[in-house]
């Protein structure tokens, strides 16, 4: 089973994002999407950005980790 946290994106460069998931920030590979801006939320699995995902979808997943810790 794969399992994807997600992560409000802090930077930008050169294909790579800076995001904050939890309070922990890390670098990752943004170049499987497109048009991605600081303050957009994304689903990261292995040290890349996976998909683009709404505030909501953030707010949910959180809980949801939360409730398995």
């Amino acid at each position: 089973m794969c399992v994807g946290l997600p992560a409000k994106v802090m930077t930008m460069k050169d294909g790579m994002a800076v995001v904050d998931a939890s309070g922990a920030k890390r670098e990752v590979s943004a170049e499987l999407i497109e048009n991605l801006e600081p303050g957009d939320y994304v689903m990261v699995h292995a040290g890349i950005a996976i998909a683009k995902i709404t505030e909501e979808d953030e707010d949910e997943a959180e809980d949801l980790l939360e409730g398995l810790l």
